[in-house]
């Protein structure tokens, strides 16, 4: 195990002994499996390179086709980017590595057995169901997306930055949400000078926007809002920038989407129109792997002690 690193502060083993296999991942996942192995727990890693500095980290090069190919483990991870429709995992560090979360790999493991990843789709879901896997995403915890929200609203914040003729300061900023994303880059707009308007449908969170000095509109306003927006920051996952709301924009607005995929605006009609819509995908991982693979390393111990201390979990029949 590795000295802790300069500049980092001292890390208690709470995870002495617990053993974790690491399929894959970005960046993100890498700074993890540091942050981990200095907990002092054993881990398996599967696509990575080696990790020199650290003799708890080995390197599982292939997952194999039978059950030694893999060690005994406690927890499995798997990226915050998640996989595709099919299972397979949509980022690895190693070059030429696949890796799917299947009924070939869920079968190896004990019931009960603990998988962390950023948003599970129905295929995997139902791979874990049959093998009594746990489930736990990693993407719906609160610490993680409150302080995900950070890189998330500076990478939004960025974008808009490179993309408009304007500064952001004095500008008619829209944000489309007041969630935990919303709210960070909300406060971060502000704090830039930006003229912000909220626009939720929610009357509590309205409330919380009011307090803070910013403008506020209800959900039904949208249309009559985005007529004055030089650029409207979109957070909710459902469509409402729809070809009617975007007929409304000067064409000059830029639409910064942070909405998980497919986002909330109509691609489509935005093309036809000749509005800018960028959907802009997990920019923690783009815009700061290092810190948000330091909050995963953060927040994972807490999430996986409590995962192993579970008993109302059915065993594999």
């Amino acid at each position: 195990m590795s000295a802790v690193r300069k500049g980092e502060p001292k890390l208690h083993a709470t995870l002495q002994g617990i053993r974790i296999l690491v399929l894959g991942g970005d960046q993100r996942e890498i700074e993890m499996v540091r942050c981990l192995a200095d907990l002092g727990s054993r881990i398996y890693t599967v696509g990575h390179l080696p990790y020199p500095a650290y003799s708890n980290v080995t390197r599982t090069e292939s997952l194999g086709r039978i059950p030694e190919a893999l060690p005994e483990i406690d927890v499995i991870i798997a990226p915050m980017s998640h996989t595709d429709q099919s299972g397979h995992l949509r980022a690895v560090p190693e070059k030429g590595v696949t890796i799917r979360i299947d009924d070939e790999l869920l079968q190896r493991f004990p019931a009960r057995t603990p998988l962390f990843i950023g948003m599970a789709r129905p295929v995997v879901r139902e791979v874990a169901e049959r093998h009594s896997i746990q489930v736990i995403e990693t993407a719906e915890d609160d610490e993680i997306a409150i302080l995900n929200s950070i890189p998330t609203a500076e990478g939004a914040i960025q974008i808009a930055m490179e993309e408009l003729p304007i500064t952001l300061h004095n500008s008619r900023s829209i944000v489309l949400g007041f969630g935990r994303c919303g709210l960070t880059l909300a406060r971060m707009l502000q704090g830039l000078g930006a003229r912000v308007r909220v626009i939720a449908r929610n009357p509590a969170q309205l409330a919380r926007a009011m307090e803070m000095g910013l403008d506020t509109a209800d959900l039904p306003d949208l249309g009559e809002m985005v007529r004055a927006a030089d650029v409207v920051f979109n957070t909710v996952p459902a469509l409402l920038l729809t070809g009617e709301i975007l007929q409304q924009m000067p064409r000059s607005t830029l639409i910064v989407d942070i909405a998980s995929a497919p986002g909330g605006v109509d691609y489509a009609a935005a093309t036809d129109l000749g509005v800018k819509a960028i959907l802009a995908l997990g920019l923690p991982g783009k815009v700061a792997p290092v810190t948000a693979g330091s909050i995963l390393g953060r927040c994972l111990p807490r999430m996986i002690l409590k995962a192993l201390s579970r008993t109302d979990l059915p065993a594999k029949s």
